[in-house]
């Protein structure tokens, strides 16, 4: 429950501190004093989008922080627990810092988490009922998730569908591979055949270069012989060739250091270039020997320059390239058998989803339509006393069919949920959406709301001007029944009826004063005779005259405060 709300800042509140007390705590004031923005700052604690407009003129941010009691809620303590945050004598503290920069913060026990995990938190503890809420009961949508919420049953719902999400994805992504299927065996063939084109031509790195080397030397074949022929001649051991003469120089100089010492080193040099260019002459003279020039290995080299360049005009602008695209190819026919598999392990998720899908379906729709006899009778019991006592309502849970007239499912399975009433005895059955007052869409909500409280672990009903289009005797039977749900949960209501206002156990006053040229609102819990005023004022207006002060401790009288007045803080 919501133990104190402090809001600075936000828009027309400068600063005010609100004490609240379990059972039911009214707010009243006049229009425009700032209920509404009090709301706005409730909504804000309990994770709701906060736009940098309410920050009040000459202020940079706004803050609003509230004491949230939660000893008593297993849901929020287990979340707690989960979430590693600790509370502190029973009690969490949220804080909500707004700031012109549109860069918010959101803490809770001063650690700072994002807004949806808030919402997430607070969702277990509070329960806010908006001015316009009752509208939602046009929404045919909204009736499902009702009677799923008093079956108890929103998890299950929940699981189907996050199931129905998947199942979508996987079709999605079926479809498409069905789609692609022939073009990827179209590429699959392709992919085989450039990989046994290319396997036969038996590639080898470096080919293309040594070929073409071999193809320069060939065709120069005339010359390069010339040339050999002329190095061996004037190379040759024979009289006139450059080993002769260099042997006869040898000799010389052996001579020589015989009568000269110093010559000796000379000689060692001598002997060791003798030996090197006799060891080069005979490496060209083998080169000679090796050397054939023969026409048909020109053909041969020929042809085989022509079957690589084909290939690199295919595949790639070299060997390694082609050779790579072989590589890159095998890659790709691993990953069409692989895609073949994901597509057999998909229509195997598909067939589970499906499965899964259907059996979470049934079970939903037994539950919903064994409930949906008991939501009738417990609606039907709280509308009564709320000037309805001849209303019929009725839950009506039909499966839902497609064009083809055959039961469909969908993410929230194959039911289509319905409310019909009919406010006058003797009237059929028709929608809510299509005859329902403004009125009577507040009662059946409240109708609702509170049979779907005794259900829940949430501490905390919060309504904002739920008496809207109500009056008279069914504004009494209001209060009752605000007054009866406050016996077991913690009622925040605003309302501009007396006959609620009598039943509060805390009664919160809403003011708007003028300060140094500035609107300021204020709030504070009443004493007995200041609420004895606010009553009266309710009843008549102002100026507040006997006659109504009378009327208002007359009611005030019929109806005691059951959990004490708590005063608030002056705003």
């Amino acid at each position: 429950m919501l133990e104190e709300l402090r809001i600075e800042n936000f828009a027309l509140i400068d600063s005010i501190n609100i004490r609240f007390s379990r059972g039911l705590n009214i707010l009243t004031g006049e229009t425009g004093a700032g209920k509404s923005i009090i709301v706005g700052a409730l909504g804000a604690i309990l994770g709701d989008k906060a736009d940098t407009g309410v920050i009040r003129s000459h202020a940079d941010e706004a803050r609003i922080s509230g004491v949230l009691l939660v000893d008593h809620n297993p849901d929020a303590l287990a979340w707690l627990s989960e979430h590693d945050i600790v509370p502190e004598e029973g009690t969490v503290i949220v804080r909500r810092v707004i700031r012109r920069n549109g860069r918010g913060s959101v803490f809770l026990q001063d650690s700072q988490i994002p807004r949806a995990t808030l919402q997430e938190f607070t969702s277990l503890l509070f329960d806010m009922h908006g001015q316009h809420e009752h509208q939602s009961l046009l929404q045919v949508d909204q009736h499902r998730k009702l009677l799923d919420s008093f079956a108890g049953i929103e998890n299950q719902v929940s699981q189907l569908a996050s199931n129905f999400s998947e199942l979508t994805r996987l079709r999605r992504e079926y479809d498409s591979m069905n789609q692609a299927e022939r073009e990827q065996l179209r590429e699959l063939d392709f992919l085989n055949h450039a990989i046994e084109e290319i396997d036969a031509a038996h590639l080898k790195p470096g080919e293309e270069e040594s070929l073409q080397e071999e193809l320069e030397i060939i065709s120069q074949a005339e010359k390069i012989y010339s040339h050999l022929e002329e190095f061996s001649r004037l190379s040759s051991e024979s009289r006139g060739g450059a080993i002769a003469y260099l042997r006869k120089a040898r000799d010389e100089l052996s001579f020589l250091t015989g009568i000269v010492q110093k010559l000796e080193p000379l000689l060692g040099r001598f002997e060791s270039a003798f030996l090197e260019m006799e060891d080069i002459i005979e490496s060209v003279r083998a080169y000679n020997d090796e050397v054939q020039f023969s026409p048909g290995r020109l053909d041969e080299i020929e042809q085989r320059l022509m079957q690589i360049r084909r290939l690199e005009k295919k595949y790639g602008d070299s060997i390694e390239e082609v050779l790579q695209y072989r590589e890159d190819s095998a890659a790709k026919i691993n990953s069409i058998d692989s895609w073949q598999e994901r597509k057999e392990e998909m229509e195997q998720q598909l067939s589970e989803l499906n499965r899964k899908i259907g059996q979470i379906a049934r079970s939903v729709s037994e539950s919903r339509r064994q409930v949906a006899g008991n939501l009738k009778a417990a609606v039907e019991e709280r509308i009564r006393p709320l000037g309805m006592q001849k209303a019929v309502f009725s839950v009506q849970v039909e499966p839902r069919t497609g064009e083809n007239g055959k039961t469909v499912c969908g993410p929230s399975g194959t039911d289509q949920v319905e409310f019909l009433i009919a406010p006058n005895q003797g009237e059929p059955l028709k929608p809510l959406r299509t005859i329902a007052s403004g009125g009577e869409l507040s009662r059946l909500m409240l109708a609702i709301k509170t049979v779907l409280s005794e259900a829940d672990q949430i501490d905390s009903l919060i309504f904002d001007e739920i008496d809207t289009g109500i009056g008279g005797e069914v504004g009494l039977a209001l209060g009752e029944q605000l007054s009866l749900l406050a016996e077991r949960k913690q009622i925040l209501c605003i309302t501009h009826l007396a006959s609620v206002a009598v039943r509060a156990d805390n009664h919160i006053v809403v003011t708007k004063e003028i300060e140094d040229g500035r609107t300021i609102t204020h709030t504070r819990s009443l004493s007995e005779d200041e609420r004895v005023t606010e009553i009266a004022r309710m009843l008549s207006g102002d100026p507040v005259g006997a006659a109504s002060i009378s009327h208002a401790r007359e009611l005030i009288g019929k109806y005691p405060p059951k959990a004490g007045l708590k005063r608030s803080e002056s705003g």
